[in-house]
């Protein structure tokens, strides 16, 4: 039978009905709509999970299909299992039998039934990332490839983008961006990895999308089977599938051409993981003949939010078009839009108001802040924690907890102390030096011995010439940066030291030059832990602070301010919600403008648009005059979201105060116009697409190639290269050494 026998009997069961009396007329209209193509535009907060489980649910009670002809997609499997656990309670005992799970999950059903088809065992293993990356170091050893130079991270993260666009290495042209790995060996590369999974009997999670396509492009008889079989498609978060998720989907649709897809082009925001907000934009191409349903009456934010958040999504070209209202009373708090001296005064602001918040009864997990780069989130955790508030940081670890500030404080540590054994292993081979277990093994064999600690082994094996010449030669540079290292912290500024050691160690060069998704942002982070570094009077405070901070007591049940990135925000509510940092080139991202152009910027213009309509009752947006970059303080233009906000929508706060530190000069006379004009942030134009504003003595420093600078400990030279904030100058007697501008002077 082409159906279970189990749900044979439903046929003659009686059907619970549906009451769609709590529906408004346009999520009836979307859920009464069920034949042909469905397009329903929802916008945030009118209750798109409510529409699809209903739709769902109306289905089964019409007696329109058996559970197992309906497929519904979602992009979680939290999603997937609210949506059966909301059908259930609507029409007991028929969720049973639905096709409901994520992309993967359903890929990993259909290729498991037709594995053969494939040349695949029924029983294929899914690789993780970890082996993925393990399979693939192995063959780029076997192609004499030098991973240095080519990690296999970065190779895994292109063959993901390529599967995610369904294209198999025959499908790859010489016009892809990534053609040029390894010197124009992606192509050999890809084959090869391809047929070691098949050799394996294994796929990625990239293959349960491409082998889909695969299956139903190669096997008419399967995809004609699934076209019967699925009389009603329902897709959740249309907006965020990639080619590949869109090219099976259509495929599928082509049967009975009952597909509804429920999405918002005003919230796809993952662009840099292969969503393609086009997808969304061309629907009505795709399916002639589909009809377009919009849900715009908001049922979580205010007036003022609502209004806020359409009038700076309505920016954007790329987009449908919709307008969120909500019938609330109009008597709700304006957006504050806060400007402060730094980031300091920044999270002191937040605190007072969440401080005031508690006072008046709000609980703190019903507020949130949400930073556009992880980076961001140091200032208010320093904060948090000298005034006790409690704080989780939600979709990542706590600033000091993540692995590339781990690494920085360790490499501190040992040059600190040498007698610091943690810390010598944790960094000996990273970056990779080619340290392996066995040079380890007797570095900790010789140090028990000898009742030493590791490093004084190494420094007692390579005296002795015990060492075999390549090791000899890698761990005596090691040896000898360390020892430098600590002889110049007694005499350098320890920030600057800092910065040193990244740079010298070759540890910030390994991250700038992995091309991973989190490589910019753990960029960031090292540029902040220097910045955070030249708060504490010395390495020894700065340290005994990082102890204390990483031994907070556990206070998982205890309700809590959840800081978080806005793309982690997405899906989430909250009553009152902070939005920080809104300042050009940290939101929107000039990384991402310089990348993609006008798409960049519209897509960090729908990502405001995120966070703004994440807020219930209360939202403030605050952006700095100052903030220290690299232990260089730098001065701010407000982010050009802010000048796109309403004016009757708004309620301005100017708090610009604080000390004056050089090199900061006086805040912008943007800000000052600003307080006369109160609802709009005069500003300078900036730039889009690679174009960088122009040069400012701040950010300078006023030098010049050739001219002659005094440092404090390596006396006179002359600058032989400039790069950003850093100085590369070459000392009398000394050599070259790159030196942060703000620690050398014009001779």
């Amino acid at each position: 039978m082409f159906f279970d026998d189990s749900l044979a009997a439903l046929e003659t069961a009686p059907s619970p009905s549906v009451d769609l009396n709590g529906l408004n007329p346009e999520q009836r209209q979307a859920v009464e709509t069920t034949e042909g193509p469905l397009l329903v535009l929802a916008g945030a907060g009118t209750g798109k999970t409510k529409v699809l489980t209903t739709r769902i649910a109306y289905i089964l009670s019409q007696g329109m299909a058996f559970p197992s002809q309906i497929l519904a997609v979602t992009f979680t499997n939290k999603a997937a299992a609210e949506m059966r656990h909301r059908v259930e309670q609507m029409v007991p005992g028929m969720a049973t039998g639905l096709w409901l799970g994520t992309f993967h999950s359903i890929g990993v059903r259909i290729i498991r039934r037709h594995a053969d088809r494939l040349g695949l065992p029924s029983d294929f293993t899914i690789l993780d990332t970890d082996d993925q990356i393990r399979v693939l170091k192995q063959l780029l050893m076997e192609h004499n490839i030098d991973e240095k130079r080519w990690p296999p991270k970065v190779l895994c993260a292109i063959i993901q983008r390529l599967k995610d666009r369904a294209l198999p290495p025959e499908k790859v042209t010489d016009s892809n961006e990534d053609i040029d790995f390894a010197n124009g060996k992606l192509i050999p590369l890809y084959e090869a990895y391809q047929h070691r999974l098949k050799t394996l009997g294994a796929v990625d999670f990239g293959d349960l999308l491409m082998h889909m396509i695969t299956l139903f492009t190669q096997c008419p008889d399967v995809l004609a089977e699934y076209q019967r079989r699925f009389k009603y498609i329902l897709v959740d978060e249309y907006q965020d599938t990639n080619v590949a998720q869109y090219l099976w989907l259509r495929l599928l649709a082509q049967g009975h051409r009952n597909l509804c897809c429920v999405g918002d082009d005003d919230q796809s925001i993952y662009g840099w993981r292969g969503a393609e907000v086009e997808n969304i934009l061309r629907f009505e191409e795709d399916f002639p003949g589909a009809e377009v349903i919009r849900l715009e009456r908001n049922y979580r934010s205010t007036m003022h939010i609502l209004g806020a958040a359409s009038r700076l999504i309505a920016r954007n070209e790329g987009r449908l078009g919709k307008t969120l209202w909500t019938d609330q009373s109009d008597d709700a708090e304006k957006i504050r839009v806060v400007s402060l001296w730094d980031e300091k005064k920044e999270a002191e602001f937040i605190a007072d108001e969440i401080e005031s918040a508690q006072r008046n009864g709000i609980m703190l997990d019903e507020i949130a802040i949400l930073v556009r780069a992880g980076f961001q989130t140091r200032a208010f955790e320093e904060c948090f924690i000298s005034r006790a508030i409690p704080y989780r940081v939600l979709g990542g670890l706590r600033f000091y907890e993540r692995m590339e500030i781990r690494d920085a404080i360790a490499y501190l540590r040992l040059a600190m102390r040498e007698s610091d054994d943690l810390a010598f292993e944790r960094i000996i081979n990273t970056p990779k030096r080619g340290v392996g277990s066995a040079t380890l093994d007797t570095l900790r064999e010789y140090a028990r011995a000898h009742q030493i600690s590791l490093f004084g082994a190494m420094r007692a094996l390579l005296e002795q010439g015990a060492l075999k010449p390549r090791m000899k030669t890698v761990l005596g540079k090691f040896a000898e940066q360390i020892s430098q290292w600590r002889d110049r912290m007694t005499r350098e500024p320890h920030a600057e030291m800092m910065d040193t050691i990244l740079r010298e160690s070759g540890y910030l060069a390994m991250w700038q030059q992995d091309k991973a998704p989190e490589a910019q942002g753990r960029v960031e982070n090292l540029k902040e832990l220097i910045g955070a570094l030249a708060d504490f009077e010395n390495v020894e405070t700065f340290l005994e602070h990082v102890s204390l901070v990483m031994d907070g007591d556990d206070r998982a049940d205890e309700p809590m301010v959840s800081i978080m990135t806005m793309h982690g925000a997405k899906g989430l509510e909250f009553n009152t919600v902070f939005l920080a940092g809104w300042e050009d080139g940290i939101f929107p991202s000039q990384r991402s403008m310089d990348e993609k152009g006008q798409a960049g910027l519209e897509e960090e213009r729908r990502l405001g648009y995120v966070g703004i309509t994440r807020a219930r009752f209360r939202c403030a947006i605050t952006f700095t005059a100052n903030r220290r970059v690299y232990n260089q303080w730098q001065n701010n233009l407000p982010s050009r979201f802010v000048d796109e906000l309403p004016p009757e929508h708004v309620e301005v706060m100017n708090l610009l105060q604080g000390p004056v530190r050089a090199p900061v000069q006086p805040p912008a006379s943007g800000l000052a116009e600003h307080q006369a004009t109160p609802t709009r942030f005069t500003r300078a134009k900036a730039t889009v697409a690679g174009s960088k504003p122009a040069a400012t003595p701040a950010s300078t420093g006023g030098f010049t190639l050739g001219q002659k600078v005094v440092h404090p400990t390596f006396g006179e030279g002359r600058i032989v290269k400039m790069e950003g904030s850093h100085l590369t100058i070459g000392f009398n007697g000394i050599g070259l050494k790159t030196i942060l501008k703000d620690y050398v002077k014009g001779a």
